[in-house]
Protein backbone atom coordinates (compact mmCIF):
# COMPACT_ATOMS: atom_id res chain seq x y z
CA UNK A 1 0.00 0.00 0.00
CA UNK A 2 1.39 3.46 -0.81
CA UNK A 3 2.43 5.92 1.83
CA UNK A 4 -0.23 8.51 2.58
CA UNK A 5 -1.75 10.78 5.16
CA UNK A 6 -3.28 8.86 8.06
CA UNK A 7 -6.59 9.89 9.63
CA UNK A 8 -6.38 12.26 12.60
CA UNK A 9 -7.98 9.74 14.98
CA UNK A 10 -5.27 7.18 14.06
CA UNK A 11 -2.55 9.80 14.57
CA UNK A 12 -3.96 10.68 18.00
CA UNK A 13 -4.12 6.98 18.92
CA UNK A 14 -0.44 6.54 18.04
CA UNK A 15 0.43 9.60 20.11
CA UNK A 16 -1.58 8.31 23.08
CA UNK A 17 -0.06 4.80 22.96
CA UNK A 18 3.54 5.93 22.64
CA UNK A 19 5.98 6.95 25.34
CA UNK A 20 9.17 7.64 23.38
CA UNK A 21 9.44 10.34 20.75
CA UNK A 22 11.86 12.83 19.29
CA UNK A 23 11.49 16.42 20.36
CA UNK A 24 12.38 18.98 17.71
CA UNK A 25 13.24 22.57 18.50
CA UNK A 26 15.63 25.34 17.45
CA UNK A 27 18.85 25.65 19.47
CA UNK A 28 21.13 28.57 18.70
CA UNK A 29 19.57 28.99 15.25
CA UNK A 30 19.93 25.32 14.27
CA UNK A 31 17.46 22.41 14.29
CA UNK A 32 17.92 20.23 17.37
CA UNK A 33 16.24 16.85 17.78
CA UNK A 34 16.53 14.67 20.87
CA UNK A 35 14.73 11.54 22.11
CA UNK A 36 12.43 12.07 25.09
CA UNK A 37 9.99 10.09 27.19
CA UNK A 38 6.53 11.63 27.20
CA UNK A 39 2.85 11.12 27.75
CA UNK A 40 -0.11 12.67 25.99
CA UNK A 41 -3.31 13.33 27.91
CA UNK A 42 -5.47 14.26 24.92
CA UNK A 43 -4.60 17.95 25.14
CA UNK A 44 -0.98 18.34 26.21
CA UNK A 45 2.26 16.41 25.72
CA UNK A 46 4.16 16.22 29.01
CA UNK A 47 7.94 15.83 29.09
CA UNK A 48 10.62 16.01 31.78
CA UNK A 49 14.23 17.09 31.53
CA UNK A 50 17.29 18.16 33.38
CA UNK A 51 18.55 21.69 32.63
CA UNK A 52 20.58 21.93 29.45
CA UNK A 53 20.55 22.67 25.75
CA UNK A 54 16.97 21.58 25.06
CA UNK A 55 15.52 23.66 27.91
CA UNK A 56 17.60 26.69 26.92
CA UNK A 57 16.40 26.31 23.34
CA UNK A 58 12.73 25.97 24.32
CA UNK A 59 12.90 28.95 26.65
CA UNK A 60 14.40 31.00 23.82
CA UNK A 61 11.95 29.81 21.15
CA UNK A 62 8.89 27.98 22.55
CA UNK A 63 7.71 26.47 19.25
CA UNK A 64 8.51 22.76 19.08
CA UNK A 65 7.26 19.44 17.79
CA UNK A 66 7.28 15.82 18.91
CA UNK A 67 7.65 13.04 16.34
CA UNK A 68 6.54 9.48 17.14
CA UNK A 69 6.94 6.35 15.02
CA UNK A 70 5.08 3.08 14.99
CA UNK A 71 7.29 0.71 12.97
CA UNK A 72 6.70 -2.94 12.08
CA UNK A 73 9.24 -3.09 9.24
CA UNK A 74 10.45 -1.04 6.25
CA UNK A 75 7.08 -1.41 4.52
CA UNK A 76 4.75 -1.08 7.50
CA UNK A 77 5.19 2.09 9.49
CA UNK A 78 3.38 5.23 10.58
CA UNK A 79 4.80 8.51 11.79
CA UNK A 80 3.05 11.29 13.71
CA UNK A 81 4.17 14.84 14.41
CA UNK A 82 2.47 16.96 17.06
CA UNK A 83 3.23 20.68 16.93
CA UNK A 84 2.89 23.03 19.86
CA UNK A 85 4.32 25.58 22.23
CA UNK A 86 6.52 24.99 25.28
CA UNK A 87 5.24 25.77 28.76
CA UNK A 88 7.04 24.94 32.02
CA UNK A 89 5.05 23.49 34.90
CA UNK A 90 5.94 25.10 38.22
CA UNK A 91 3.11 23.96 40.54
CA UNK A 92 4.63 21.23 42.77
CA UNK A 93 1.50 19.04 42.99
CA UNK A 94 1.07 19.11 39.21
CA UNK A 95 4.78 18.38 38.71
CA UNK A 96 4.57 15.31 40.97
CA UNK A 97 1.45 14.02 39.19
CA UNK A 98 3.09 14.42 35.79
CA UNK A 99 6.31 12.69 36.85
CA UNK A 100 4.29 9.84 38.32
CA UNK A 101 2.38 9.48 35.03
CA UNK A 102 5.59 9.47 33.00
CA UNK A 103 7.29 6.93 35.27
CA UNK A 104 4.24 4.60 35.07
CA UNK A 105 4.66 4.52 31.31
CA UNK A 106 8.46 4.13 31.49
CA UNK A 107 8.86 1.55 34.27
CA UNK A 108 12.60 1.06 33.83
CA UNK A 109 14.44 4.26 34.61
CA UNK A 110 16.84 5.53 31.98
CA UNK A 111 20.02 7.33 33.10
CA UNK A 112 18.11 10.65 32.84
CA UNK A 113 15.29 9.42 35.09
CA UNK A 114 17.86 8.05 37.56
CA UNK A 115 19.44 11.53 37.81
CA UNK A 116 16.00 13.05 38.28
CA UNK A 117 15.12 10.66 41.06
CA UNK A 118 18.30 11.74 42.88
CA UNK A 119 17.76 15.48 42.25
CA UNK A 120 14.02 16.13 41.84
CA UNK A 121 14.49 19.83 42.56
CA UNK A 122 16.54 20.16 39.35
CA UNK A 123 13.98 18.33 37.22
CA UNK A 124 12.11 20.50 34.75
CA UNK A 125 8.61 19.42 33.85
CA UNK A 126 7.06 20.97 30.77
CA UNK A 127 4.32 20.46 28.28
CA UNK A 128 3.70 21.16 24.65
CA UNK A 129 0.39 22.91 24.17
CA UNK A 130 -0.60 20.96 21.05
CA UNK A 131 -2.15 22.92 18.21
CA UNK A 132 -1.67 20.54 15.29
CA UNK A 133 -1.23 16.79 14.78
CA UNK A 134 -0.33 15.22 11.45
CA UNK A 135 0.55 11.70 10.42
CA UNK A 136 1.76 9.74 7.41
CA UNK A 137 2.47 6.11 6.78
CA UNK A 138 1.14 2.78 5.68
CA UNK A 139 -2.24 1.49 6.75
CA UNK A 140 -2.20 -1.94 8.33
Amino acid sequence: MPVGKIPLNDAISILEKGNLGRLGCIAEGEPYVIPVNYFYDGKYIYIHSMPGRKINALRSNPRACLQIDEIVDSYNWRSVIAYGSYEEISDEDTREQILESIFKRVPQLTPVETKMAKSPEKTIIFRLIVDQITGVGEYW
